[in-house]
């Protein structure tokens, strides 16, 4: 369903739904690091997640690198070889733009926001240009949307109304990524710093490392009654839709010795518990 209203404030963005009661759920589809204009992108699976979001009244959140924008000046990773056809030309830069609003066009009503990750930013220090500032004032205006930008970290806020006189709120802790997730770890070891300076997060998403993950870690809470609880805070990690391994014969990737990764998003499904009717929350992978 769509949300009964959505506000923005500095970094946090509020949706709100409401009459939330039995049998009731909310779909989100979480994404981050599409790469959407490089060839390695595997488009068949990202059509397949926003089809499914469509069909589901899903709504769509994107955690930056939503772009790859690598092919352009500046950068000593560009080739031309890795450039898609139609985005040759001098007009590089606004031509992944327009491509990109085409192709997510279609789904405009059911984004919410799109974050800004690495390649947005460094694109924006060295050629001057918001790539995402730009793609949610198409999806807007061409398409009917209405998408919010976000940073490269943020909150959203999920408000929920039950019945008219309940109401509970599920909190959303957004960072792009840093680093490079390490071999071993695959950056599950950033939960534990994480846990310790977001305590208000019942969710946080991270992204960049293009590893692929979901953690949920039990908590002990103490209520402004006095009343001691446990509850799950969920690490997500998404991996995107860019598949640089292909059949692991050649290219850069290969050539550092990185290893395959995981491609796709992660779901995020709001339900009403029918013993308590409380809004509760799961996570699970959409990879291959």
């Amino acid at each position: 369903m769509k949300p009964a209203k959505v506000t923005a404030t500095g970094p946090v963005l509020s949706v709100y739904f409401d009459d939330a009661k039995a049998g009731w759920e909310q779909w989100v589809l979480l994404t981050s690091d599409n790469h959407h204009d490089s060839r390695f992108c595997d488009r068949k699976l990202e059509l397949m997640h926003l089809k499914l979001a469509r069909e589901r009244e899903a709504v769509i959140l994107n955690f930056g690198d939503l772009f790859c924008a690598m092919q352009g000046k500046y950068d000593p990773r560009s080739s031309m070889d890795d450039i898609r056809e139609e985005d040759v030309g001098q007009d590089y830069l606004d031509r992944i733009v327009k491509h990109a609003a085409v192709f997510y066009g279609p789904f405009a009503e059911n984004f919410l926001l799109l974050g800004k990750g690495n390649h947005e930013t460094n694109i924006r220090k060295r050629h001057g240009t918001d790539l995402t500032s730009n793609l949610a004032h198409r999806l807007n205006t061409d398409f009917g949307g209405s998408v919010h930008v976000g940073g490269y970290g943020g909150w959203v806020r999920f408000m929920f109304k039950m019945h008219t006189t309940k109401s509970q709120s599920i909190r959303l802790k957004y960072f792009h990524g840093a680093g490079g997730g390490g071999p071993v770890t695959r950056g599950v070891i950033q939960t534990n710093r994480q846990a310790v300076y977001l305590p208000d997060a019942h969710i946080i998403v991270n992204g960049h490392t293009h590893d692929s993950w979901i953690l949920p870690r039990a908590r002990e809470r103490l209520s402004d009654a006095g009343v001691v609880y446990k509850d799950l805070l969920w690490f997500v990690r998404i991996p995107g839709y860019k598949d640089e391994y292909g059949d692991g014969s050649e290219g850069f990737h290969i050539e550092r010795g990185a290893d395959p990764r995981p491609i796709g998003a992660a779901w995020l499904r709001f339900y009403v518990d029918s013993h308590t009717g409380r809004i509760l929350h799961e996570c699970t992978q959409a990879v291959i």
